[in-house]
């Protein structure tokens, strides 16, 4: 590791490490640079973590690929400001030797009441009915009530976990699945795992929980899609592409499935145009789940005592 310790934040862009206090504190360890901005770039991105032997990623458009982690012999350590880690190509880095620290459970209950939000949100038809009160219109309709209802949570992380526990507070039957279940961990949580196309046939609301990995980029297609009943919801918190688009667009609108209610996208931001914007059985917020003054808190301290902690010999919160 080299003697002059230098620490970059190579794009914060909008703000969210910036303004933080918990950002001073690194001051006493090394040389910290911010760049306000995300690098116009592959060669302003490599040129700003020049000789860095720490990266805070405060945004996942930020990405590192295995090409350009070979490219930055003095990296050690890369500290996510977000739980999920599909920005960094974890095998290059494990090879590298450069460790990968995300934000552990912290904010995981934070994530999950945005996500219980977007399934009341698209039970109750809450995005319908307010635009059609603004066009004028008085149409009381029905819509779905959840109590008594099967959620069924796919990957059952800290997040899931979260998300399990919120259902059965208003009543609903938990069911889900994961890659590697037990009995205890189903014990703990409160629920009842199954096979996936069980559960999709089961649900009534479905749930994503899971980081992005080629094992569940399109986990959810349109065979996982026609498998689900006729009304049920779809919740997306994870990543846009555990879900392909096109098959989930064509499903609500030929009404194949009742709704959904996503938070991430395939394409961020979400581009002018977008079939999914002119659907008016679904729930839509901008990749902002954790984006609260307790989440932005924990999200920037977690950041900071992974370096800090690092730094110290002895790491946290570990990926790779």
């Amino acid at each position: 590791m080299p003697d002059a310790i230098r620490i970059v934040i190579p794009g914060d862009e909008p703000t969210q490490i910036g303004d933080s206090p918990h950002l001073a504190r690194l001051s006493a360890v090394g040389e910290v640079a911010l760049y306000r901005d995300r690098p116009a770039s592959v060669d302003e991105q490599l040129a700003r973590v020049a000789g860095a032997t720490v990266i805070i990623n405060s945004r996942s458009k930020v990405r590192w690929p295995g090409e350009l982690l070979r490219r930055l012999p003095d990296l050690r350590l890369i500290s996510l400001c977000a739980i999920g880690t599909d920005g960094i190509d974890l095998d290059a880095a494990r090879a590298l030797g450069i460790r990968v620290c995300n934000q552990g459970a912290g904010t995981a209950p934070i994530v999950a009441e945005h996500e219980f939000a977007l399934m009341l949100a698209a039970a109750k038809r809450l995005a319908f009915h307010t635009a059609q009160l603004r066009a004028g219109r008085w149409d009381p309709g029905e819509h779905l009530t959840l109590r008594g209802k099967a959620l069924g949570v796919v990957g059952t992380g800290n997040t899931g976990a979260a998300m399990a526990a919120l259902a059965r507070a208003i009543g609903m039957d938990v069911i889900a699945w994961t890659f590697h279940p037990s009995e205890e961990r189903a014990r703990s949580l409160g629920v009842r795992y199954v096979e996936l196309d069980e559960l999709l046939r089961t649900a009534d609301v479905v749930s994503l929980h899971v980081a992005l990995t080629p094992e569940t980029r399109h986990l959810i297609g349109a065979r996982e899609i026609a498998l689900m009943k006729r009304g049920a919801i779809l919740v997306n918190g994870a990543r846009g592409a555990v879900v392909d688009t096109g098959a989930l667009v064509a499903a609500l609108r030929a009404g194949l499935i009742g709704g959904a209610g996503l938070d991430v996208f395939e394409e961020e931001p979400l581009p002018r145009g977008h079939p999914v914007l002119d659907l008016d059985n679904v729930v839509l917020t901008p990749h902002n789940a954790d984006a609260t003054p307790e989440g932005m808190e924990l999200l920037n301290s977690v950041a900071v005592e992974n370096v800090l902690a690092f730094l110290e010999g002895r790491p946290q919160n570990v990926v790779v």
